[in-house]
């Protein structure tokens, strides 16, 4: 066993209180560099944290009217359709189809033919064809990429944001046709149906869609949905009916979500129905993105207005009790904008309140483009900065 004199074991006591007051003095030195960095950095991770556990603060826009160039006149009255096309708005009244910028400036004033005409835009290309006729024409503001001339009367169409268009057409032999066109209007697919379409939508990079169609159950009409895939014959499922006409659908990786006249519903990527939900009430307008969803309903008996939201496929609805009637709905960045008789509101799919704003005038819809709403008037487009 060692021996230690009293010099050593002061000296051994010594080296010891060195060694924790230095290491205390590191670990000081580490809490300041941890402080110090974490400081310099707060912009990339400080809103990140901050919404974490805690509910969003609500965005209360001040929902003034732009001025300028704004109202946007428009005549004819209230028939006109109104549509965002990228950065800018689209307008088609019943002689022209008319591009504004987000300033309300016309960028172009187009005239058409078509007797009965109807407005679809996805990635900001506007398809432009006469319901009950046969003409059908692609563009944007800048150019008319094609036309198209049918033998037989077009039903419906769609676009989709890389520039496919589904046309559904009567037919001499068949219930309908469907045609499908690229986006330099070259036919990629056809199908003679035995059943009525009543819906389209395409699927990612459109390489199928999603079509629905009406058909008679146990003596109530129901919608079934079917998935078709453009590199093969038949179709990949057909749903079961679900107990509602279909008015539209959207599709989306995990199946399709089904808007119907008094209900609606999710098909699964299996072709089996996943949700139903029953309207208390009258649809008043509905939308998708991404397997997310909303419809409004008004019940003005009981002087019920909702906006029940769907976060995908299986899941039971969130219901916003709303205090005036709903007039239009809209889903996109994964939040669905409600329009009111005397509100513009803004809610995530967990039924928070993100943003709101109050509208004075009378509207019909709205279309959000560009960190702005431009709302549809009887015979003007009013616009409105909108944060959310």
């Amino acid at each position: 066993m060692p021996k230690y004199d009293t010099e050593d074991i002061v000296d051994i006591k010594n080296r010891k209180k060195r060694r924790k007051r230095l290491l205390k003095f590191l670990v000081f030195l580490l809490v300041i560099g941890i402080g110090t960095g974490a400081y310099l950095t707060k912009d990339l991770w400080y809103n990140k944290l901050r919404g974490i556990g805690e509910q969003y603060r609500t965005i209360v826009n001040t929902g003034r009217l732009a001025e300028g160039n704004f109202p946007i006149d428009i005549s004819g009255g209230a028939d006109y359709q109104l549509m965002a096309a990228g950065k800018n708005i689209a307008v088609l009244s019943d002689t022209y189809t008319l591009y504004y910028n987000t300033d309300g400036s016309l960028l172009k004033k187009r005239q058409h033919t078509y007797t009965n005409s109807i407005l679809n835009v996805a990635g900001g290309k506007a398809l432009i064809y006469e319901s009950s006729g046969n003409e059908m024409s692609v563009e944007d503001a800048e150019n008319v990429f094609y036309s198209k001339e049918f033998d037989n009367n077009i039903i419906f169409a769609r676009i989709s944001p890389e520039g496919y268009t589904g046309v559904v057409t009567t037919s001499d032999d068949y219930n309908c046709e469907l045609f499908v066109y690229d986006k330099k209007g070259t036919l990629v697919y056809s199908r003679e149906c035995m059943e009525l379409v009543s819906g389209l939508s395409f699927l990612a990079e459109s390489k199928g869609c999603i079509v629905t169609y009406i058909a008679a159950e146990n003596g109530k009409l129901v919608t079934n949905v079917q998935k078709l895939d453009f590199s093969q014959h038949g179709e990949i499922w057909t749903s079961p009916g679900l107990n509602t006409v279909g008015l539209e659908v959207f599709g989306f990786d995990g199946g399709a979500f089904v808007l119907g006249k008094d209900a609606c519903g999710y098909v699964d990527d299996n072709g089996q129905i996943s949700s139903y939900y029953s309207y208390d009430g009258d649809m008043k307008g509905g939308g998708s993105s991404g397997g997310q969803s909303a419809v409004i309903v008004n019940n003005d008996d009981r002087r019920k207005y909702i906006a029940a939201l769907f976060n995908g496929g299986g899941t039971e609805p969130i219901i916003i009790e709303l205090e005036e009637p709903a007039v239009d709905v809209i889903v996109s960045d994964g939040l669905a904008y409600v329009l009111t008789e005397g509100h513009m509101m803004a809610y995530d799919f967990n039924g928070e309140v993100r943003s709101i704003a109050h509208v004075s005038d009378s509207y019909t819809g709205f279309v959000r483009c560009s960190g702005h709403v431009f709302l549809k008037g009887y015979n003007k487009i009013d616009r409105i900065d909108y944060e959310s």
